[in-house]
């Protein structure tokens, strides 16, 4: 029977003898590798923390000791030895084991995870209230794979350090995040432990210190003591922490087992601040992972043995490809273009532009608010500064886009990637609420394509924007068509609709992809006798208002249909736009789009049809519109599922 057949909790980790840790920990690393490689999932960061994670539920007493992690895709390990081994092949299915922290999962996760750099945080507030309290339990923050890159960490660290509280953070030191670590604290971090001149200088201190003779008493002791210290505050990381209030402790093998139950079993029984750094290698155990550790953070179903993908079938190319392919041909046509990401040049295809433009590439770490700063900065220049940022990370930047960008009507592109639906990832990276949130800002050009060759028709339109802030937001999916290059397609005019089809029942008013499936909605009203127009609104804000005036005059009913959420979306505003237009008009207005509620993990596909943002959807939708009795005044209903006007 395999060590991990006996372990269902973390309580039988902690009653496993020293000399099974190893074993354990080598069949848990077999068990990620397995059912990843026939799921698909996140994969590099947790085979990293394989160790630390055995580690520290073998000393310490979870769930009543609280561990926090950050960026959850470091804890598919923390799941299997926390009572979910048999259900991790669900995970990120519909229904199955969420593919990231989640408190209401299970008792054993503290604290929801997705974003990165926040477990600090969370962890110090957590130590706080147990405090006043008076609870007795530890409370350790695990924090790293590139987030201490992030300025929360900091903050964080800043308000804790200066106190007497017991409180243990560890840090992760993989020198990597999503993509490779970048910075200056990346280099801080690595350069001292890494540097020939450093360790020769510590083993020699180490061996004067352990021949130090015994007779010389206390005074020998302590100037040793004073020696050690010195040697560690000049040449290790540990300056930066301790400065910060933390008494540091490290670095530690992360791969050491013996090693890291040694140092948490000291390290619980101290008292103030503390942090463990402990070094620990991306993708340990599977060789293409620890060669290519960027390639494998995440991956799709593999073979085991060979590493190589499972076959899929060849399609069209992804929306991030086209986006970063157009943008490389518009940079090389135009010397002011830059390109600024945030820890994800593979997810939103920037890398294409750091190869192509290395000069005018900048990754600014897991750091969303610094980098539209910095791209303010670059505009005021005359600089066309491109940010290209997952919808859900984007969130984290807002204030800097308001008061920075928007405020000072600064000619900054957002291109937001992952926008409305992401999928598998679930509710902490779905971008349910960039259509709201850009809307809401003055100055701001809200802007969504149909198709690949419409989002980079806007592009072209964005660079070419120089009266403030413009936003384009486009899917993690396939673009439907072929896409050509972008110096090819000519900019979408400022401002504009396109009415796509037209009839007469009612109009239907639809965002970015939701236009396709509005037309083929339209097509299956048509063929029960219900004839409807379907306008194209590429342009959220600035709208069209001579096509909006046109269709809403000619139309008694309408119907808006966006990917993004409807508390505040596209179709709230347009609502009051023809409660203003048509005051007093006994016309229907309904909008479709994501509910008032978070929506769980699953394909791209099962969540748009369970929403009813599919053509079978909205043709429902727009049925019950039709049918409904008239208003004698505009009026509109939101938040409730497309289904539930069958």
């Amino acid at each position: 029977m395999s060590v991990l057949d006996q372990v269902r909790f973390p309580a039988d980790v902690r009653a496993l003898p020293r000399e099974k840790l190893r074993q354990l920990a080598d069949e848990v690393r077999e068990r990620h590798i397995d059912v990843v490689a026939q799921k698909g999932g996140h994969f590099g960061a947790s085979l990293g923390v394989v160790e630390l994670t055995v580690a520290l539920h073998h000393v310490y007493d979870t769930p009543r000791d609280q561990l926090v992690w950050d960026t959850g895709h470091q804890a598919y390990i923390h799941k299997i030895l926390t009572g979910r081994n048999d259900r991790l092949p669900s995970i990120r299915s519909k229904g199955g084991l969420a593919p990231f922290l989640r408190r209401d999962e299970s008792e054993y996760d503290a604290f929801g995870a997705g974003h990165a750099a926040t477990s600090i945080s969370a962890a110090w507030g957590m130590a706080v209230g147990r405090d006043l309290r008076g609870s007795k339990f530890d409370v350790v923050a695990l924090i790293g794979d590139g987030a201490m890159g992030c300025g929360l960490a900091y903050e964080a660290l800043n308000n804790a350090g200066h106190t007497d509280r017991d409180f243990t953070v560890v840090l992760n030191d993989n020198d990597m995040s999503i993509g490779p670590a970048v910075g200056a604290l990346n280099k801080y971090l690595t350069s001292m432990v890494t540097n020939p001149a450093y360790n020769k200088v510590r083993d020699v201190v180490k061996e004067v210190l352990h021949r130090a003779p015994r007779t010389l008493g206390h005074v020998m002791e302590e100037v040793a003591g004073k020696l050690e210290d010195g040697v560690k505050h000049m040449l290790t990381p540990g300056m930066l922490f301790e400065a910060l209030g933390f008494t540091y402790v490290g670095p530690v093998d992360g791969h050491d087992l013996d090693a890291l139950v040694d140092t948490f079993t000291r390290v619980r029984r101290m008292h103030g601040p503390l942090l463990v750094h402990v070094l620990t290698q991306k993708g340990k155990g599977f060789e293409l992972a620890e060669d290519d550790p960027w390639t494998w953070h995440a991956a799709s179903p593999f073979d085991k043995i060979s590493g190589t993908a499972r076959k899929k079938k060849a399609g069209l190319p992804r929306y991030q490809k086209v986006f970063g392919k157009g943008l490389v041909d518009l940079a090389d046509e135009d010397p002011r273009i830059v390109a600024i990401t945030a820890a994800m040049p593979d997810g939103t295809s920037t890398d294409l532009f750091s190869r192509a433009h290395p000069d005018r590439y900048f990754d600014v770490g897991i750091a969303e608010g610094h980098g539209v700063t910095f791209a303010a900065g670059l505009a005021t220049q005359g600089v066309r500064p491109v940010v290209a940022i997952y919808s859900t990370f984007l969130q984290r930047a807002y204030d800097n886009i308001v008061h920075d960008v928007a405020l000072q009507d600064l000619p900054v592109v957002f291109g937001m990637d992952r926008a409305g639906i992401a999928g598998e990832d679930g509710p902490t990276h779905h971008g349910c609420f960039d259509i709201s949130y850009m809307l809401s800002i003055p100055n701001m050009t809200v802007t969504a394509g149909k198709d690949g060759v419409e989002t980079l028709a806007l592009l072209r339109a964005g660079i070419d924007h120089l009266g403030g802030p413009f936003s384009i937001r486009w899917p993690r999916d396939a673009v439907p068509g072929e896409v050509g290059s972008a110096l090819a397609i000519e900019p979408t005019p400022y401002g504009t609709w396109d009415v796509v089809r037209t009839g007469s029942a009612l109009c239907i008013l639809a965002v970015g992809t939701m236009v396709r499936p509005a037309i083929d909605a339209a097509q299956e009203l048509s063929a029960r006798g219900i004839e409807a127009t379907v306008v194209n609104c590429r342009y959220l804000k600035p709208y069209d208002r001579e096509v909006f005036e046109r269709v809403v005059s000619q139309h008694d009913a309408a119907l808006t249909v966006e990917e993004g959420t409807v508390v505040n979306g596209f179709g709230a505003f347009m609502a009051r736009e023809i409660a203003q237009f048509r005051p007093g008009a006994a016309m229907r207005i309904d909008t479709l789009g994501i509910p008032d509620r978070f929506v769980e993990h699953g394909s791209r596909a099962e969540l748009l049809a369970e929403l009813g943002l599919d053509a079978a959807g909205i043709a429902l939708r727009a049925r019950s519109l039709v049918d409904a009795t008239p208003s004698v005044t505009v009026s509109h209903s939101i938040g409730h599922d497309a289904r539930e006007s069958a």
